[in-house]
């Protein structure tokens, strides 16, 4: 009889699922790009919507927008499988297991999350994550004990944006490629450094939000990926420190497809 495990050992030594994962990245890499051009536009004094439905509304304004979003889609269900395979495969101390498990899970999830979004778009459907932020929010604060449990929600977010950000400086997503020798090697480094602190920085300020909405005990503070880029603003030089953060996703969204080629799968 067939286990988990030995499905995982089956999809992770199939070539054609590695090179769909492979291009799960790049996918990362186009949606990250898109986000991270808003985000500028956003700075230099234009609109649009700085998250995952403002990239997906994008990608489905192109004349094959449509096809676009359904390879987007199959692409990441397949990186996320890929996670999943990992996890389970993890070797290791029983706590490093389960450690590893629980982390890449969550990153697939993301990735399904993304890839739902993707469907949804391609369909002829729209989702605002703005509003989903709220709502959630919203019902989280009704329940009792609601405000803890959100500030634990957003102090989760904060925390995996700051891990984002140390293994920016740390260089610590060398560990998960063969980065080549070579004169091509500080360039795809400095690329990683600078992706891995944007998008933490990012990750960290949405978290914060949900901490704030938690704290006032107002659901429209926790406004997604979107309002936290736009909350960069109104700090000192907020407009150049948006900008900033702008250009390191669109770096990250460049570093990805450099992770395509180099992950190690």
């Amino acid at each position: 009889m067939s286990t988990p495990k030995d499905a995982a050992r089956t999809a992770q030594r199939s070539d054609s699922f590695r090179r769909i994962a492979r291009a799960g990245f790049v996918v990362v890499g186009v949606v990250h790009i898109i986000i991270g051009a808003i985000a500028v536009s956003i700075a230099s004094g234009g609109g649009g919507d700085a998250d995952q439905d403002g990239a997906m509304e994008q990608i489905r304004s192109t004349p094959v927008g449509g096809l676009l979003l359904g390879v987007i889609a199959v692409a990441l269900i397949a990186l996320a499988g890929w996670q999943i395979a990992s996890g389970l495969l993890a070797a290791g101390k029983e706590a490093r297991k389960w450690g590893m498990r629980i982390k890449l899970i969550g990153i697939a999830a993301a990735y399904l999350v993304i890839a739902g979004l993707a469907l949804i778009f391609a369909f002829g459907g729209h989702v605002e994550s703005e509003q989903t932020s709220q709502t959630l929010s919203a019902v989280v604060l009704a329940v009792p004990g609601g405000g803890a449990v959100l500030s634990i929600l957003g102090l989760t977010v904060a925390g995996v944006g700051i891990g984002f950000i140390v293994i920016g400086f740390t260089r610590g997503f060398e560990k998960t490629m063969d980065v080549p020798d070579g004169v091509s090697r500080p360039a795809i480094v400095g690329l990683g450094v600078a992706g891995y602190i944007a998008k933490g920085v990012a990750v960290a300020v949405t978290g914060v939000l949900f901490v704030v909405a938690a704290w006032t005990q107002d659901p429209d503070k926790a406004a997604g990926l979107d309002a936290a880029l736009r909350s960069l603003i109104e700090l000192p030089l907020g407009r150049a420190i948006l900008w900033l953060v702008g250009v390191g996703l669109a770096v990250y969204g460049v570093f990805s497809f450099v992770r395509a080629r180099f992950a190690r799968m």
